[in-house]
């Protein structure tokens, strides 16, 4: 289904609030399920290097799972592309483009090809794995690049967001899985 980008923006403002109209409690509940979910997933649990990202608007707060002993990454906005930089926590975040939370010591970034998973944000996505984001493609061209082909995926959603079919355009492509405070899907795969 291809739906004017009108459809997309009004579909993306009204997952956004009712996402900030969720109470602080609500968040954090919801939010820590996802968390416990995630840390039963066996591609959480055999990964080295997973990228992952800060929660911005309320947006499903994975910090809990940063403890877990691995490689994390978090993504750094340069130009058109998202460029991914190592940390732990205990280290300082900046605000960076968009206001988005970035790790504010970036050393050498992480090399894709030896990335094991990626945990990706989204406002909404559909049960055959395809994700609405914020407009600007940064994860569209990530996983259109042969790296990111081949990398596994979980999409992070509530699951008031996870709908039965979104609008899609013929870039997208879907991800290998999902997971939200009450359901998920398979194991991610590429």
């Amino acid at each position: 289904m291809i739906l004017a980008s009108s459809d997309k923006k009004t579909l993306r403002q009204t997952l956004v609030a009712q996402r900030r109209g969720l109470s602080p409690e609500d968040w954090k509940l919801r939010s820590q399920a996802i968390v416990e979910r995630l840390s039963h997933y066996p591609s959480v649990q055999d990964a080295t290097c997973i990228l992952a990202y800060f929660s911005i608007q309320q947006e499903p707060d994975l910090s809990p799972l940063f403890s877990l002993e691995k490689i994390w990454g978090f993504p750094v906005i340069e130009g058109k592309n998202l460029r991914w930089y190592p940390w732990k926590p205990g280290e300082p975040i900046a605000e960076g483009r968009y206001g988005i939370p970035v790790p504010m010591v970036q050393t050498e970034p992480i090399v894709l090809e030896t990335v094991d998973l990626i945990l990706v944000p989204g406002v909404a996505m559909d049960r055959l794995g395809y994700r609405l984001g914020y407009g600007g493609g940064f994860y569209d061209r990530l996983l259109a690049s042969p790296a990111g082909q081949r990398i596994p995926t979980i999409g992070i959603v509530f699951e008031f967001a996870l709908l039965p079919m979104l609008p899609r355009d013929p870039w997208d492509r879907p991800l290998g899985a999902w997971c939200t405070e009450a359901s998920t899907s398979g194991s991610p795969s590429k």
